[in-house]
């Protein structure tokens, strides 16, 4: 199998001149209307790109590192674009729309961060490789699929001529990633843009996509703007990185001499916002509060002719919990990590077995209306707080909700006093009380959604990937703040995550999930210093630092 660039890549009436740049911007500004007026998202960037370079542009959201990497393909509407982008010497503004679609996917390719929302769900992953074999290189029929499998064996897909007929949805997220690179390098483009390409993958996936695109770079030399808030894959990946906030590029510099001596103190404060360890000790005595014993979750699917299939998602899971402990769940996607947590708390639509004994009551077997007084007593932060807040409800009315349906007793006074000092712990003032969630940024929707819960002081509360959708700086507050909220009120916390640099911050002991059993358990420093199982030192050995 050739895996050089094709004949769609080249066009040998380009003048190269040794030493320039291949891609060049200068003073790039996007602007766009909103009903308060324009916003400038990017603002005077400039930056270049040499041939065979790798180079990252990092930021938080709303820095403009995507919209940068939008405007450069001409793929932004409604918006005005000014400055100056030269790609092998030409004006990419100058070019007709016909011209620059010349340019899309032959010289230059992109790599978008949701592939399941860039794939089109009605074609075959072959189809949609096809469609751009056909647009750039005229290849059809059985040219055009020879050429799509060759694709899918370079960027690592099993069984690429079965995989070629399947539709995104019967792909894995990590094989959509490599499904998105196939399309991206159908031609060879000479620079690829690659946009957060690793934040919706588990770590082992995040580690084969990254070291894939770095291998395929080297054998197809091949330019690289990768997109991303990852300081430590940048770290890994780049030749050089660009720091940029608010619209503006704060510093430019060789990876290395950025990460060692950063010259602004945005991007000292960006470096030194990985997670530190928020760990206070426990005491050896103290009490038990959650103990599970073979707990188990099975699932009914459906299958052919009215049959139903048991699938189950957790098997035979032990663990104990004390008081004022953080007990981790690590594992990837489908591990069954979250459904052991939602089933410990009998928030799972599947049927539980084992048993579950919370503050010393077997909790497994009590009914619905049994169980509710002991609501109170454990709570969920979940991942989304966008979609786990009402849009609909004020701040108050959300923070407020369990006080209601808990503490009836409570004057109206009484509430508002209690949810404007617990606002007030969580850093937001009583000036958010009449707000919607929709007027908060992600890190201040994530701390509303942890006030809700904690107002009511309960025992346990289960956090479910609470810091990942946030960025590094806004998730190490979110961090700070839920232990100080434990140490003050002696909360125990179930931390979900698949990030183990988190688990490692925040936990005192962790377990690790595997096709929904239990593979190890320990403390955390024991997990991380002396892995037992396989798939525990494959997780740990994927972990960029």
């Amino acid at each position: 199998m050739s895996t050089h660039p094709t004949q769609c890549g080249t066009d040998s009436s380009r003048a190269r001149k040794p030493g320039t740049p291949l891609l060049q911007v200068d003073r790039l500004s996007v602007e766009f209307d909103s009903p308060a007026g324009p916003v400038r998202a990017v603002d005077g960037v400039s930056f270049s790109i040499a041939r065979g370079e790798k180079f990252a542009l990092v930021g938080e959201s709303g820095s403009g590192k995507t919209v940068t990497g939008l405007s450069l393909l001409r793929l932004l509407t409604d918006a005005r674009v000014s400055g100056s982008v030269l790609f092998d010497g030409q004006d990419l503004a100058s070019l007709s729309e016909s011209h620059m679609r010349s340019v899309r996917g032959r010289r230059i390719a992109m790599i978008f961060q949701e592939p399941m929302s860039a794939l089109n769900p009605l074609y075959t992953v072959g189809n949609q490789i096809g469609e751009s074999l056909s647009l750039h290189e005229g290849l059809s029929g059985a040219a055009a699929r020879t050429r799509a499998v060759e694709l899918l064996h370079l960027t690592g897909i099993d069984a690429p001529q079965r995989r070629i007929d399947s539709y995104p949805h019967e792909l894995s997220g990590g094989q959509r990633q490599r499904a998105m690179i196939a399309m991206a390098l159908a031609c060879s483009p000479e620079l690829l843009i690659a946009d957060e390409p690793t934040t919706a993958l588990d770590v082992t996936i995040q580690r084969q996509i990254i070291e894939l695109l770095d291998d395929l770079q080297q054998r197809l030399g091949m330019s690289m703007l990768l997109i991303s808030h990852d300081l430590p894959l940048v770290r890994r990946f780049a030749d050089r990185v660009g720091v940029m906030r608010q619209g503006h590029l704060l510093e430019v510099a060789p990876t290395d001499t950025l990460f060692a001596a950063p010259q602004d103190p945005y991007t000292r404060r960006l470096i030194d916002s990985r997670p530190r360890r928020h760990v206070e000790p426990i005491s050896p005595d103290a009490p038990e509060l959650l103990r599970a014993e073979s707990v188990g979750c099975r699932y009914w699917l459906k299958g052919a002719w009215f049959r139903r299939t048991p699938f189950d998602a957790v098997r035979q899971a032990d663990l104990t919990l004390a008081r004022g402990e953080t007990l981790g769940i690590v594992g990837e996607s489908g591990s069954g990590k979250t459904t052991l947590g939602m089933s410990l708390l009998r928030l799972s639509a599947g049927e539980l077995s084992g048993q579950v004994h919370f503050e010393g009551t077997r909790i497994d077997a009590l009914s619905q209306a049994a169980l509710r007084p002991l609501r109170a007593r454990m709570q969920v932060v979940f991942q989304d707080p966008y979609n786990a807040l009402s849009p609909r409800m004020t701040v108050e009315q959300i923070i407020g909700e369990g006080l209601g349906l808990h503490r009836p007793e409570m004057s109206e006074q009484a509430r508002r006093e209690a949810i404007v000092a617990m606002l007030a712990e969580v850093g937001l003032d009583g000036t958010a009380l009449s707000r919607y969630p929709h007027e908060f940024s992600g890190g201040q929707r994530q701390r509303i959604a942890i006030a809700r819960a904690a107002i009511l002081k309960p025992a346990l509360m289960l956090l479910d990937e609470p810091t990942s959708a946030l960025d590094v700086s806004v998730q190490q507050q979110v961090l700070q703040l839920l232990a100080e909220l434990q140490h003050k009120y002696g909360m125990s916390y179930l931390f979900i995550t698949h990030d183990l640099a988190v688990i490692r911050a925040m936990s005192h002991r962790m377990i690790v999930m595997q096709g929904g059993r239990i593979v190890e358990t320990g403390t955390t420093e024991q997990v991380f210093q002396a892995p037992q199982a396989t798939y525990t030192r494959e997780l740990l050995d994927a972990l960029v630092d």
